[in-house]
């Protein structure tokens, strides 16, 4: 997929995402002077599963991983934030590895928590991402 177009010597370069995914940070201006090896833009890739055979969806369920209901929003009661509920948010904000999202909902249930928006997100089925609305809740990022 063309993500942008570059001017070189009037000649016009495609410039090619390498995976499907979402913008989310342009690094230069319209009609900037760029160099070789520049970061034009940075991008959130998405699932093999969920582009481009969903397109629309996968951009929907992406953007409620990262910002969750905007007419629910959720504040992390302290208790939930035991040592378990954590480590396990922490592990899985530095790994990018979003398997356990069940298991934390496990422990956010122990440590008391009976919000169904969270505990559903925990459960569902992703994409999960870095800067998923719980995780940085937990974490106190959003």
């Amino acid at each position: 997929m063309v993500i942008c177009v570059v001017e070189a010597m009037l000649v016009h370069n495609e410039i090619w995402a390498e995976d499907y995914g979402i913008v989310f940070d342009v690094s230069v201006k319209n009609q900037a002077f760029v160099e070789y090896s520049q970061v034009l833009f940075r991008v959130i890739p998405l699932p093999d599963y969920t582009a481009p055979r969903y397109g629309e969806f996968a951009v929907t369920s992406l953007l409620r991983e990262i910002i969750g209901s905007p007419f629910r929003p959720v504040r992390v009661a302290p208790r939930w934030l035991t040592s378990p509920v954590v480590t396990l948010a922490a592990t899985m904000y530095e790994s990018r590895e979003f398997t356990p999202m069940p298991i934390l909902a496990d422990a956010l249930e122990e440590a008391g928590c009976d919000n169904p928006d969270v505990l559903t997100h925990c459960r569902g089925p992703g994409p999960h991402v870095r800067g998923c609305w719980v995780v940085d809740l937990i974490l106190g990022k959003s």
